[in-house]
């Protein structure tokens, strides 16, 4: 390959340079990718996570006797971190939140915002490691075929649907809309219209657990209206992709 007089690389061996670094950071955002996510199984595994063991992941939490002002900002932190592993349930977090935080409102503040956060990361993730990611996320998470589903819908209202209904885990999901090059502006308010509701019943379901012993009843509340969410999220999901394939046909 020719040299310039100078000395220096010609624009061929600087653009293939380019390609060859970009497909190392590739490599290595997978093996990142890979790394979190058999972390975040351990650790789901280990302290048995999930949204019914909230107390008792309450309770694990508040023995380290952290400081109530570091409390918020480790739950900001945490979500940002976790979104990188993909499949951990953000309800867990939003439960939590309503768990340790006294005051309902600064526990949903603190829960919007990380949302906010973690729908940014796995994005922007996916838009750098590429549409090839999809197929091999394929081959990993049979959810991640629910988005050939969606081929040719709204961005904004594909978005919506999917974060609302939980089809795929949502960190997930993220990284496949960044992988597929949706429209960030479209991504970004579909996805909050989407979880920010899911972000008000399960931070009020971490309040009623916290109480449930005053008022065992109440905790049903979020419970009932988790359900209502999920039907229609469910409704959604399914008009949406009926009309998809329609306009496919014709």
């Amino acid at each position: 390959m020719a040299v310039s007089t100078n000395g220096n690389k010609t624009l061929p061996e600087k653009a293939d340079s380019k390609d060859k670094l970009i497909k190392i950071m590739q490599i290595l955002s997978g093996i990142f990718m890979v790394a979190m996510i058999v972390a975040c199984f351990i650790l789901m595994k280990k302290y048995n996570i999930k949204v019914t063991e909230i107390p008792n992941l309450a309770k694990k939490i508040q023995e380290f006797n952290i400081n109530p002002l570091i409390i918020p900002v480790a739950i900001i932190l945490f979500s940002v971190v976790k979104s990188f592993a993909l499949v951990f349930p953000p309800a867990v977090v939003f439960a939590i939140c309503g768990y340790l935080i006294p005051n309902y409102w600064v526990a949903l503040a603190i829960n919007i915002v990380s949302v906010w956060l973690s729908l940014i990361a796995p994005y922007f993730l996916g838009r750098f490691t590429g549409a090839g990611m999809v197929d091999s996320l394929k081959n990993r998470f049979k959810a991640v075929k629910k988005i050939d589903d969606f081929k040719g819908a709204n961005e904004m209202m594909m978005t919506f649907a999917i974060k609302l209904s939980g089809a795929i885990p949502s960190d997930l999901s993220s990284l496949l809309f960044g992988a597929i090059n949706v429209s960030f502006r479209n991504y970004i308010i579909g996805a909050c219209l989407g979880m920010v509701p899911l972000a008000v019943v399960y931070t009020l379901f971490g309040v009623a657990l916290k109480n449930i012993a005053e008022a065992p009843w109440v905790a049903a509340i979020p419970v009932a209206i988790i359900v209502v969410f999920v039907l229609i999220a469910s409704l959604i999901t399914k008009h949406l992709i009926a009309k998809t394939k329609a306009s496919q046909t014709n």
